[in-house]
């Protein structure tokens, strides 16, 4: 169980440190003034982004789930 939450702990911190720079570069490309495209452009990029991290990190956590057999296969 130890490994899985250290995937659970990667996963959390890796999400945190996706939104810290997005939110840092939200800030640094000053999104706020940009056009609507480009602001929606920014969005759709952050939430695939993050799409990516979640995926990949469950994927992980699942994995870890089923090497130590607390998820029977059925």
């Amino acid at each position: 169980m130890k490994r899985v939450r250290r995937e659970v702990l990667w996963l959390v911190i890796a999400i945190l440190a996706v939104d810290a720079v997005f939110v840092a570069l939200y800030f640094l490309l000053q999104v706020r003034d940009a056009s609507d495209a480009a602001k929606l452009a920014f969005t759709a990029l952050w939430t695939v982004v993050t799409l990516g991290v979640i995926i990949r990190g469950l994927s992980r956590v699942r994995r870890r789930r089923l090497d130590r057999g607390a998820i029977s296969r059925t």
